[in-house]
């Protein structure tokens, strides 16, 4: 099975850390889309490349394609993230998924309503993030940004950084807590993680992961990080009630 993933050209950690994360068997192809910081496009003229991109992608072969950038994937608010899967449907790929779909799937996955959200973003945008899911019917009980000065900052920041900003804003009435942001290395201290908070900590990263697997059908996620993939071999993750996310 393949999947094709459209990135911001600046990303690093898609090909460093998660592209790895993938079963055996399953196949990851990359494109990137120059759309971020000095090339930030407007929705509009962000479309048409993304259908690019993706028709690129279905040359090769690949069977669900991703569109995997936190903040662009949630620019356009719910009806900006029906236009973009819309853009992977007109372009041909059999499934699509973009970064804050396969987040809210997860949230859907592991039964979390309420959220401890953390980002590398200014305070603007990781604010403009827990308004979009606001809207999808989450209660955002913390949102706080860490102001990096840009990707070079994001990628160059250690795992246990991330591991102790989430252990300084816990909330003890979360359901899961989620690390946003595809450019950011969280993957080696999610378990640690989770056994700290007794929550499941989700990623932009893992989410994604976790829905092109799941689009195409793929069940066998042994040695994907985090207590997310134990709910497709139907395990419930630790203290986390029955509740509904947005769908």
């Amino acid at each position: 099975m393949r999947v094709g993933l459209i990135i911001p050209s600046s990303n690093r950690m898609v090909e460093q850390e998660m592209v790895r994360a993938f079963p055996k068997g399953v196949h990851v192809h990359v494109t990137r889309l120059r759309m971020t910081s000095a090339n930030h496009l407007a929705f509009a003229e962000l479309l048409p490349r993304v259908g690019q991109a993706t028709r690129a992608l279905v040359d090769a072969r690949c069977d669900v394609v991703g569109f995997h950038c936190t903040a662009n994937s949630m620019e356009g608010g719910l009806e900006g993230e029906k236009q973009i899967l819309a853009t992977l449907e007109r372009a041909g790929a059999p499934r699509g998924t973009t970064t804050i779909t396969a987040i809210q799937r997860a949230f859907d996955a592991v039964a979390a309503k309420r959220i401890v959200l953390i980002t590398p973003y200014s305070a603007a945008t990781t604010e403009h993030e827990a308004q979009f899911l606001r809207a999808c019917g989450y209660d955002i009980l913390a949102a706080k940004g860490f102001e990096l000065a840009g990707s070079d900052a994001y990628c160059a920041t250690p795992p246990q950084f991330w591991r102790d900003r989430a252990i300084e804003v816990a909330q003890p009435d979360a359901d899961a807590y989620l690390v946003s942001c595809a450019n950011i290395s969280v993957f080696s201290v999610i378990d640690e993680l989770e056994a700290q908070l007794a929550r499941p900590v989700l990623t932009s990263n893992q989410a994604v992961i976790f829905d092109t697997l799941r689009l195409i059908g793929w069940r066998d996620c042994r040695g994907c990080p985090g207590q997310l993939f134990g709910t497709m071999a139907g395990e419930t993750p630790a203290r986390v009630t029955s509740r509904s996310a947005c769908p």
